[in-house]
């Protein structure tokens, strides 16, 4: 116990550096203005009035009540933050026409309190430039003093005692995007796709020990081969028309749905006349688990792994090489044995086929790496 009478576990960690998140290859969006990144963080049994006042408290701003299960706090040193219950039938004044039926405010708040064990709240930070990630670290230090808990998933009885898992606690990154062009689009898709694998493997960080099952599930494989394909180039109507077919749903690990939906509302809307998506010119970045009720634990780590996405992306040669090694071992990473022992012919294209010492080195050079990465990075994004 410390002096002032707050174990280290009750204090505010000291946030981690700006130097600790990496930068973005690709800065300006097209217009020329600075890209930033909105963060919504899902966590459990702190109410969200709770939460308010005590973000508010510590980072300055004014708790406002929008209804019982959704406040703002408005005028932070961070901006506005909104802390709400993450079950949009709680909020029927938000979702005029999203909605099959809408509850009258006194029935949404009943439910909202019958709901409260069970749906997580979500934390959602107002865009910030990537050097200020670390004081997101702060924001989520100050829920977990305040008695928010999570470890990645939803869990009933004592975390550690095999207690069940109903949902994921997620950590979600809206990335600006660099440009609206279908060649920007498509290239963070191909990256995201070819690094999915290591996106989602177990980290070594706190609150990263494992991967929970309800982590969104992987793009159709189908779909993933048809988009790596060299030749596939397609105009904007033919990429979301493409992507829809085969992804009509937000829950994926890269969901591009209010990007296509701010692109082309119409053209989204008539497939998706009811999903839940809001408009925005943003990657929305869904496979990090939040980790809120963990002390130490930080953004850090997976925001750096998306920018290992954006670095390789940002390398149009490397890129290519690597969704042709991706074709040709269907996806198998460079120390599978498969990989790293075949010896022979390849001509069939099969995952299980041997390859030749020239596959090998094609491989090989497709793997070379292109810039400082996070630890544990694939060789494709290794120093």
């Amino acid at each position: 116990m410390r002096r002032d009478g707050l174990s280290p576990e009750q204090r505010l960690p000291e946030r981690p550096p700006p130097s600790a998140f990496d930068p973005l290859p690709v800065v300006p969006t097209a217009a020329g203005a600075p890209r930033r990144v909105g963060v919504e963080v899902e966590f459990m049994s702190l109410d969200v009035a709770g939460a308010a006042r005590a973000l508010a408290d510590a980072l300055g701003g004014v708790p406002v009540e929008e209804d019982p299960h959704a406040f703002a706090v408005r005028g932070s040193r961070l901006g506005d933050i909104a802390i709400e219950l993450d079950l949009r039938h709680v909020h029927p004044q938000r979702h005029v026409h999203a909605l099959p039926f809408r509850l009258r405010p006194a029935g949404a708040a009943w439910l909202g309190r019958l709901a409260g064990g069970l749906v997580p709240r979500e934390l959602i930070m107002a865009p910030l430039e990537p050097d200020r990630l670390s004081e997101v670290d702060e924001a989520i230090a100050v829920l977990r003093l305040a008695g928010a808990t999570g470890d990645g998933a939803i869990r009933f009885g004592s975390p550690g005692f095999g207690s069940p898992q109903f949902g994921s606690l997620g950590l979600h990154f809206n990335i600006d995007v660099p440009g609206l062009d279908v060649e920007t689009i498509l290239a963070r898709l191909r990256a995201f796709l070819l690094l999915d694998k290591w996106l989602r493997m177990p980290k070594a960080e706190p609150g990263g020990g494992g991967v929970p099952s309800a982590v969104p599930p992987r793009f159709p494989e189908d779909y993933v081969r048809f988009v790596l394909q060299p030749g596939y180039a397609p105009d904007m109507d033919g990429f979301i028309d493409d992507y829809l077919a085969a992804n009509p749903t937000r829950d994926r690990g890269l969901d591009l749905l209010p990007l296509l939906l701010h692109i082309d509302a119409d053209r989204v809307r008539a497939i998706l006349p009811r999903e839940k998506i809001a408009a925005r010119p943003v990657f929305h970045y869904r496979v990090p688990q939040a980790h809120v009720g963990v002390p130490g634990w930080s953004v850090a780590p997976d925001w750096n792994r998306w920018v290992a996405v954006e670095r390789l992306a940002a390398d149009p040669d490397r890129l290519d090489d690597l969704g042709r090694a991706w074709l040709l071992f269907r996806g198998a990473p460079v120390d599978d044995p498969l990989v790293e022992g075949m010896v022979g012919g390849a001509a069939d294209g099969r995952a299980d086929a041997p390859m030749d010492e020239p596959a090998v080195g094609t491989w090989r050079a497709a793997v070379k790496p292109i810039g400082a990465a996070p630890a544990g990075a694939p060789a494709a994004i290794r120093p």
